[in-house]
């Protein structure tokens, strides 16, 4: 992820927790250390519980998204932005490719 796309990502969320926006690094100091969730989303399915209740080991679930269509990364269960998955050394990961704009007005 290039630093241009970090700094963007903070400004949006600096934005969203002052409410004039943000000031100076100094003003986030206090939000710094609050921990926040990060989910990456590979894609979703929708099924009625009996279907559920006759999975077992090795039952594919196939989900809404192609092969290399990039995945939904959300903060705190809002959409911030989109990936693809790396992997690193014996770990998956996410790259970011897109920061989602939105318009909170």
């Amino acid at each position: 992820m290039a630093d241009f796309e970090l700094n963007e990502l903070k400004s949006e969320m600096a934005a969203d927790l002052l409410p004039d926006g943000p000031r100076s690094a100094r003003d986030l100091e206090a939000v710094y250390d609050i921990p926040v969730q990060v989910s990456a989303v590979l894609g979703k399915a929708t099924m009625q519980v009996n279907q559920l209740l006759k999975l077992g080991r090795g039952a594919v679930v196939e989900l809404d998204r192609k092969v290399g269509e990039a995945i939904d990364i959300y903060v705190n269960n809002r959409l911030v932005a989109r990936g693809e998955v790396v992997v690193v050394e014996d770990r998956l990961g996410v790259t970011m490719t897109e920061i989602i704009k939105t318009d909170r007005s």
